[in-house]
């Protein structure tokens, strides 16, 4: 199963796929999505679509997971984090990628063990986990630590089918 995580944001959009085969989970590649705050919305949420596709289009990931908004600071910082995310969203699934999402809280519970461990220790797990040479950037190992997410929640869930 190769999975890809988005950890959306209008100025940094996190991207990761990985790779499982088996117990073994592997990162194919990882990255993150930079937008200017001067550049006009629309240009930014096109920027975020199209790069998206291409990173699909490179890793071929089967199944995309995308972190949940959570809470923002202010209304006008929600509704363009949610513009984002819709644009990521948008992105992946028009590639034909079914999208799953997760609350950060869920992901990091995942990966952690911890719902509200800081980034440091998202990024430590993910090296870890990922046999990864060193730490991913922040937004990349969000969106790395989504795909392990889906992908420990899509075992137990194909265990859970076969028992009934």
């Amino acid at each position: 199963m190769r999975v890809l995580g988005v950890d959306p944001g209008l100025t940094v959009t996190g991207w990761g796929v990985v790779e499982t085969d088996g117990s073994r989970l592997r990162a194919i590649g990882y990255g993150t999505l930079t937008s200017d705050a001067h550049t006009p919305l629309p240009l930014r949420l096109s920027a975020i679509f199209h790069r998206l596709v291409q990173v699909v289009g490179e890793h071929r990931p089967g199944v995309a997971a995308v972190e949940e908004v959570f809470m923002a600071r202010n209304a006008a910082s929600a509704l363009k984090l949610g513009q984002a995310r819709g644009a990521a969203m948008v992105a992946v699934s028009s590639c034909g990628l079914v999208v799953h999402e997760y609350s950060a809280l869920l992901i990091k519970k995942s990966v952690v063990g911890y719902g509200r461990a800081e980034k440091q220790q998202v990024q430590a797990m993910m090296r870890l986990l990922l046999s990864m040479a060193e730490l991913p950037p922040a937004d990349a190992a969000d969106a790395l630590a989504a795909a392990v997410c889906h992908i420990h929640h899509a075992a137990t869930m194909q265990k859970l089918e076969a028992l009934s």
